[in-house]
């Protein structure tokens, strides 16, 4: 699918199936898939739209979908080997949407043979677009983003809540936004320089890291480079390669 024809389809399945039901859902049509974990109707039923659309446009490609991979995790174990896949987080920031905060989005990549090549991530309160396409760059409503510059220290970090209080010598650590689809434009506009997370699922990474890779800077998770089927203890993102290590070697000791 060209690029455009996947923005388009992001926006138009978020205008028909989840934007009515911002501030609109009936307390039947939010539930906890597990303790902590949110769903609602609009996460179901964008991904069985988005699902379809990419299955239809490219039959031969694997879709891996949050919800469904919930239910079913074959699919998750097999991205890292396909050829071609598309992996979706249909509401990416459940829990802010269920809520009646602004801070959530849709977010898709496009993963070939365990490399992440393109990734779209649509904020439809924001009114932003962001899309990556490897050795292409990153654009925000058709935008080129300029490389990222770091700066001197202290370097502003966003982590989960429980690690913010943390001293740790050269960063300014604040709590995430709760929806990677708002954490990882604000490392690609230069407002944060780094972030880190405990959960590592693809379908929350896999766009925004090639963003920041694209822009200069590096992901990893326990030393190892992120991408599609790498799992561990904690992923760290920085806005160059340098602050990348550094993250990678002072927040897991913070964590302890």
């Amino acid at each position: 699918m060209h690029t455009d024809a996947v923005a388009d389809l992001i926006r138009d399945v978020c205008d028909r199936v989840i934007l009515p039901r911002f501030r609109s859902l009936e307390r039947h049509e939010v539930e906890q898939k597990r303790p902590g974990d949110v769903v609602t109707i609009a996460d179901r039923e964008a991904e069985v739209e988005l699902t379809a659309a990419f299955r239809a446009a490219t039959p031969a490609a694997l879709v891996v979908g949050e919800e469904a991979s919930f239910a079913d995790p074959t699919g998750l174990q097999r991205l890292s080997d396909a050829d071609h896949a598309w992996v979706i987080d249909p509401v990416d920031g459940t829990r802010n949407f269920a809520g009646g905060r602004p801070d959530f989005g849709v977010m898709v990549a496009e993963v070939r043979r365990g490399e992440t090549t393109r990734g779209w991530i649509w904020q439809p309160l924001h009114d932003a677009l962001y899309v990556v396409e490897r050795g292409a760059g990153v654009t925000c409503n058709g935008t080129s983003l300029a490389r990222l510059d770091p700066g001197p220290a202290p370097w502003r970090v966003a982590v989960w809540p429980r690690l913010r209080h943390a001293d740790v010598p050269g960063l300014a650590l604040r709590p995430t936004r709760g929806s990677c689809a708002i954490d990882y434009p604000s490392v690609a506009r230069g407002e944060l320089q780094g972030l880190a997370y405990r959960s590592i699922h693809p379908w929350d990474h896999l766009a925004g890291t090639l963003m920041v890779a694209e822009l200069g800077g590096a992901a990893s998770v326990d030393g190892r480079a992120y991408r599609a089927g790498v799992t561990g203890r904690l992923l760290t993102v920085g806005a160059s390669d340098a602050l990348g290590r550094l993250l990678a070697t002072r927040l897991p000791e913070a964590v302890g």
